[in-house]
């Protein structure tokens, strides 16, 4: 949840022409440790470690995938009994269930593979769909569950592409702090017929399915969006809990840490401010369970330089560490 000019990202609600498809990934890396080389993309060629597992640069693999997204591709609506098995599967990963997980997953003709990431050495479980492979997507997502660290939060990336350089947010978060699952969407949010692939607004998605399972389980989510410079020209970040107010002390904790690295930030809980997310199901979902939920829009800036990125990164490290301790 692409690296382009600053100039051409853009807000959660105004995708333009020139997000259709995303520049190739920079290479930014994780400061733990620099890959020797980089990892192969091709299936078949990629090197696998002692357990088994393929490695991969997880960024690249992330931007390989988002590269195909545009508005004018297709979507399709999944079942209640599709979206329900899909968030059963990475729940049953979550709870290192693995053979059940793969079960139940292939029902809906979903896949798992363990990766190492080229960058960390960490080990991800990887969800993917078969029919992204095919010539009609149905643009339902993929997730990353953290097979190293017991899971205790989640990054969310409802819209990447349209909301430039988000779904590299949620990969580098994930680096940073251990113990997440990455959720990212499957399609550009204005694919499809209507606003059906709009997944922050619609509750009838694997997105939202596999974010209300999580929510369900008491586990904190961070939703990671783009804003454009002139919907909150006053600040660099609009920080929200969404429509409960959870999560309030962990909203503290980012608007802080983004403070002290010179970022001007729009509190939600505290005052009015545009893009606030109270429709936002994922938030809505996580609120009637009284789950932690933070909503957070980047200005373009923050999701240009990689300098920029790496502090907004850092922030919200600081936010789910804390997550994490509190989970252990």
């Amino acid at each position: 949840m692409a690296l382009a000019a600053v100039a051409s990202l853009t807000q959660c609600g105004s995708p333009s022409d020139e997000e259709r498809r995303p520049a190739a990934s920079d290479g930014a890396r994780s400061p733990e440790r620099e890959p020797s080389s980089p990892a192969p993309s091709t299936p078949g060629s990629r090197p696998t470690d002692a357990d088994g597992s393929d490695e991969e640069n997880l960024e690249r693999l992330v931007t390989d995938y988002t590269s195909d997204f545009a508005a004018d591709t297709g979507y399709r609506r999944p079942s209640a009994v599709e979206r329900r098995k899909v968030a059963e599967g990475v729940s049953l990963l979550v709870d290192r269930k693995r053979e059940r997980a793969e079960r139940r997953l292939s029902d809906v003709d979903f896949t798992v593979r363990t990766i190492t990431d080229a960058a960390t050495g960490r080990r991800y479980a990887e969800v993917t769909d078969r029919s992204d492979h095919a010539p009609a997507p149905r643009g339902w997502g993929r997730v990353y569950v953290d097979l190293d660290s017991p899971v205790r939060w989640s990054a969310q990336v409802p819209h990447p592409v349209a909301d430039k350089n988000t779904e590299r947010l949620g990969v580098q978060l994930m680096r940073r702090s251990p113990g997440g699952v990455l959720i990212i969407a499957g399609a550009h949010r204005k694919a499809g017929r209507g606003n059906e692939a709009d997944v922050a607004h619609r509750r009838k998605s694997v997105f939202h399915a596999i974010c209300d399972e999580l929510a369900r389980r008491g586990l904190p989510g961070i939703q990671i969006h783009g804003m454009a410079d002139d919907s909150a020209p006053d600040h660099d970040v609009v920080a929200s809990t969404g429509k409960g107010r959870v999560a309030v002390a962990a909203g503290r904790d980012l608007a802080d840490a983004l403070r002290r690295r010179g970022y001007a930030v729009c509190r939600a809980w505290a005052r009015s401010c545009p893009l606030e997310g109270r429709t936002n199901m994922q938030g809505r979902d996580a609120a009637d369970q009284e789950t932690e939920f933070l909503h957070v829009e980047f200005a373009p800036k923050l999701r240009g330089e990689r300098k920029h990125r790496r502090a907004a990164v850092a922030a919200m490290a600081e936010v789910t560490r804390g997550w994490r301790r509190a989970g252990s």
